[in-house]
């Protein structure tokens, strides 16, 4: 097949994109679950009359599952081909969530989206780091897979929504077909198997500044999975909306994540990784106060959009340098940036819907509007020269 031809063939440029965009299309079906757990809190709790801090603990479930094994499976990645291990991950990842909206009891629905998580937690090791053996030495093109997966969660509320709202959670189920297909498409023979066996590690690993990154990891993660955790609710019960308005709110902010995650990527190839990481973390305050000020859901929009976009800056950067601080460890570094420094910012999502219970969504606006400034104290420390 042409896809895996390519694969044998990293030097030629046109066949290294064909390839980005195979990894970028399976990450998308990947993380598509991760939107959908999102876009379907509101429908949790409008339906199931869930509290804030229940909803908050459906996001906790799904991020316990992905994150908490991604470093061992990381390590398990570098060790072993283990070439079908994406396949059931997306798969996993899939069913899990399909199930979950047809049970009944919250234990149960809390589970099925762990198991979900724990898919996510499969996919993103291996799928990583033979997505950064067909990137080569380009953030750009590394940037093409992470945008796959903000491509992934922009179009769960986009398609989540009419859906729920016509037939409610229950009807999660019509969104399995995607992991099905994308599972099919990594189990075929050689498709990870041919990229895996190109890493060549280049140097040694440095653990200081992967760290460092791994903090500025979670606390962008802690800020993303936040906003798309109540930015639902906060249009809906503070800014008077309907659903279907702060879905689109939702929207707005997952499809500017996908236009940031480019944009840092292009960023970083002309003027340096580090600075796009602290861009974004510098840009990320003003438009999140900017949303928290809006007063009314169109005016309030474009900040979702701009926020989005912001958070998204750094995500492929991070990834990337992840693996190039840690270059004998391709796997590991991908596990902890795409999954455990990802998902573990959400294992705070809980603290925020405390305070949404106790004073409500305008007061974790608030908060949030600070904790972005961390970030970019923390990307002070990280060293400024450019690794190819």
């Amino acid at each position: 097949m042409a896809i895996v031809n390519d694969l044998a063939a990293p030097s030629r440029p046109p066949s290294a994109m064909r390839r980005m965009g195979m990894w970028a299309a399976v990450h998308a079906a990947d993380d598509f679950y991760q939107g959908l757990v999102l876009a379907s809190i509101p429908y949790f709790v409008l339906e199931r009359h869930y509290s804030y801090l229940a909803a908050s603990g459906l996001t906790l479930a799904a991020t316990l599952g992905s994150a908490l094994p991604q470093p061992l499976i990381g390590l398990a990645v570098d060790r072993w081909r283990l070439p079908r291990l994406a396949a059931a991950g997306v798969l996993l990842a899939g069913a899990g969530y399909a199930a979950a909206g047809a049970a009944g009891p919250y234990a149960l629905v809390w589970t099925l989206l762990l198991l979900s998580g724990l898919g996510v937690a499969m996919f993103h090791p291996a799928a990583g780091k033979a997505a950064r053996d067909a990137a080569g030495d380009s953030v750009t093109a590394m940037s093409v897979f992470a945008a796959g997966g903000s491509v992934g969660f922009f179009l769960a509320p986009v398609l989540a929504t009419p859906v729920l709202d016509a037939w409610g959670v229950a009807a999660s189920v019509v969104f399995l077909p995607p992991a099905v297909l994308a599972a099919a498409v990594l189990a075929r023979p050689g498709r990870v198997r041919a990229a895996a066996s190109a890493t060549v590690a280049a140097g040694p690993d440095r653990w200081r500044p992967f760290a460092v990154l791994t903090m500025i990891s979670v606390v962008r993660s802690a800020v993303f999975s936040a906003v798309a955790t109540f930015l639902g609710l906060y249009w809906i019960r503070h800014l008077d909306a309907t659903p279907t308005l702060a879905g689109v709110a939702l929207a707005c902010f997952l499809g500017g994540g996908v236009l940031g995650t480019i944009a840092g990527g292009r960023f970083a190839d002309r003027t340096g990784p580090v600075r796009a990481v602290r861009l974004g973390s510098a840009l990320a305050v003003p438009v999140l106060i900017g949303l928290r000020l809006a007063p009314g859901p169109l005016s309030a929009l474009p900040f979702a959009a701009l926020a989005g976009l912001a958070l998204n800056v750094p995500f492929a950067v991070l990834v990337r340098l992840g693996q190039d601080y840690l270059p004998g460890r391709p796997g590991t570094a991908a596990g902890v940036t795409l999954g455990l420094g990802v998902s573990a910012g959400g294992l705070l999502t809980p603290v925020f819907g405390q305070v949404a219970d106790t004073h409500g969504t305008p007061l974790v606006f608030t908060l949030l509007c600070a904790v972005p400034a961390a970030a970019w104290a923390l990307g002070l420390l990280l060293p400024t020269e450019r690794r190819s």
